[in-house]
């Protein structure tokens, strides 16, 4: 079966700075689920504990993560070369790799869905909004609970890899094919911001290519200040900028 290396992970963090830890990690794997709410390094922020109803308090008595059962679990899994499949997976591999865990693979189903959607039609890629967007009718899966988002997580995994299958044709090339998209940033098609809200990145560089310009630069700036790096943003108007072959 071509998801016996798969593991389906979601984590709870105590916010999403780079001091922030891990809070909640569930994952499925070989069809078997696990969950457990982890005592973090730091205290959980105000803000996340709006997002996920996880309170210092219910995580005072629970055990930290590295030396846990779950920790040596997904280092056993992971020390196979199996692939993490998460949605925004960079962020949940970064977060474990912070516990010591070393990942390899990746399928991020968050750059999967903006890969595959080649005409735009898809308003947001959060996994809550996929899931209600196509109308997937899932059991016993509470948004920003760790458990409930890895259920989401593996219908919509399962609705882009048959999308991906009929690309690639065969498991192997369709997972390779979904781990190669994974690695890189993300090819933006429209604007969700500033005068050019909702057209196409295409059609602004025909237009105003200076506005990319502008942008580019302002991007670079953020970073170079130690501002966090819109990867997505540098590559897609560095690649609108520059000539090069159709995508599609």
């Amino acid at each position: 079966m071509y998801k016996d290396n798969l593991i389906f992970l979601d984590t709870e963090t105590t916010g999403l700075g780079k001091e922030d830890r891990l809070c909640q990690v569930a994952y499925k794997f070989q069809g078997q689920e696990k969950e457990s709410l982890l005592k973090p390094p730091v205290p959980i922020g105000v803000e996340s504990m709006c997002i996920t109803h996880i309170t210092n308090k219910m995580v005072a008595d629970k055990e930290a993560f590295i030396g846990s059962e779950m920790h040596k679990d997904l280092e056993d899994i992971f020390k196979k070369d199996n692939i993490l499949v998460a949605h925004n997976a960079d962020f949940d591999a970064d977060m474990l790799r912070k516990e010591g865990l070393v990942i390899n693979r990746i399928i991020d189903t968050f750059k999967i869905a903006h890969y595959l959607d080649h005409d735009g039609k898809i308003p947001k890629y959060s996994l809550q909004y996929l899931r209600y967007y196509f109308e997937f009718e899932i059991e016993n899966a509470t948004a920003h609970n760790a458990l409930g988002d890895i259920r989401v997580l593996e219908v919509i995994f399962d609705y882009y890899y048959e999308k991906m299958l009929a690309i690639k044709e065969t498991p192997e090339a369709a997972i390779g094919e979904m781990i190669k998209i994974s690695k890189e940033p993300i090819l933006l098609r429209k604007f969700n911001f500033g005068k050019y809200n909702g057209e196409w990145v295409e059609d602004v560089a025909k237009k105003d290519a200076n506005y990319l310009r502008w942008l580019l630069s302002e991007k670079n700036k953020a970073r170079e200040n130690g501002e966090d790096e819109d990867k997505n943003w540098i590559h897609t108007l560095k690649y609108y900028l520059n000539e090069r072959p159709t995508l599609f």
